[in-house]
């Protein structure tokens, strides 16, 4: 049965996705969506189909996430994954720098937080420099601005984290006033939730697909609440589109996002370019225009203390990490060669 794309299309099916079937692949295999992923299953809808699959691995070693595309058999068997256009990765906590995949194929990412304590500009610069290495366009979405004496002071600081980024104040509880990110929620389009726990991502969810979901209490002495949340997973919208969860997380350590902090920071970036030395630390080297543009106040001390804080981070994550790939590398290639003398002593006459 041939694939139809207009009907894939409600789970977030695009061009981009079709053109990398093989002509055998259109008519006879399956694609579905990873709608849920728990310890030891995948959750994978398609038009007239919900079944449970392990986990699934691709051939370098990618373990299918939530909003990913599987191909499936007649047998409802995953053959293979198909090649993201946008993904979240950190490095996972406490696994010594390897990489976790939070979510693949998203069109938006409403980044969350809210109108109180938990509202951190460093947080924010964070989660959109991940946002735009993914090429995913952030939304920030602060939550229980009704409880705020002015939310207008919390969405002026947000505007500042990042020119030309879209910020809106909600009730999560009132759905004439969550109405205001349907732009964002079509037919198809996937939308994923980021943010830390207690900033009201579940009372969102509840809000935007009509549904009331568990929330737990947030302590009144820091604004901190526990998770919520606790697997990943896609929602359906009444409007068409998908909006993909994720429990808060307490550690987002960054890597591979240099082009994601070059943009949020761009400012500083675009400094940098002007120094004297293309290997500029930034610290107290002749002719350095970061340093010039802080003795200016063109600069904030503030901001560019975050910057070097996140790009040394990355640095070091981003070096471990290539450290690790080329041990692997190198072990696959000892691995080959001993597999390679075995099967010549094997062959050797006797």
């Amino acid at each position: 049965m041939a694939i139809q794309a207009f009907e894939l299309a409600d789970f977030g099916w695009s061009p981009f996705f079709h053109s990398q079937l093989q002509d055998d692949e259109i008519t006879h295999a399956i694609p579905a969506r990873v709608m849920a992923v728990d310890r030891a299953r995948l959750h994978l809808q398609a038009p007239a189909l919900e079944i449970h699959s392990p986990p699934f691995f691709a051939e370098d070693g990618a373990a299918a996430t939530v909003g990913d595309w599987l191909l499936l058999d007649a047998k409802h068997r995953p053959l293979r994954l198909l090649r993201r256009k946008s993904a979240f990765k950190r490095v996972a906590p406490g696994t010594g720098h390897e990489i976790q995949f939070i979510a693949a194929n998203i069109d938006t990412v409403f980044v969350v937080t809210s109108c109180n304590q938990d509202f951190n500009i460093a947080r924010l610069e964070r989660y959109l420099a991940l946002a735009r290495e993914a090429e995913v366009t952030p939304v920030i979405v602060l939550t229980k601005a009704d409880l705020a004496e002015s939310p207008a002071a919390f969405m002026d600081d947000a505007l500042k984290v990042r020119a030309g980024v879209h910020v809106e104040a909600v009730n999560a509880l009132d759905a004439r006033d969550v109405e205001r990110l349907a732009a964002w929620c079509g037919r198809g389009q996937t939308v994923a939730l980021l943010g830390s726990s207690g900033v009201g991502k579940s009372t969102l969810v509840g809000t935007l697909t009509g549904t009331a979901l568990a929330t737990q209490a947030v302590r009144e002495a820091d604004a901190k609440g526990r998770h919520t949340t606790t697997r990943r997973q896609v929602h359906r919208l009444a409007a068409g589109g998908l909006l993909l969860d994720t429990p808060g997380m307490r550690e987002l350590q960054l890597v591979d996002v240099a082009a994601g902090l070059a943009d949020v920071f761009a400012d500083i970036d675009a400094a940098a370019a002007r120094c004297r030395f293309t290997d500029c630390r930034h610290e107290a080297e002749p002719g350095c225009a970061v340093l010039e543009g802080l003795s200016t106040g063109e600069l904030d001390a503030d901001r560019l203390r975050r910057w070097r804080k996140l790009v040394r981070e990355n640095a070091r994550n981003s070096e471990s990490l290539a450290d690790r790939h080329a041990r692997d590398r190198r072990f696959g290639r000892f691995a080959k060669q001993v597999m390679k003398e075995k099967r010549k002593r094997r062959d050797e006459p006797r």
